[in-house]
């Protein structure tokens, strides 16, 4: 049986407050559970 999932997938860069992070792997398909 195989799946497709279908959605973007982008490294953004999240800025806070309370601190950053850059490069981290985000988007709907990396999300996908």
């Amino acid at each position: 049986m195989g799946l497709l999932v279908v959605g973007s997938i982008a490294l953004d860069s999240v800025y806070t407050p309370f601190g950053e992070t850059a490069d981290a792997p985000g988007g709907s398909a990396v999300f996908f559970a």
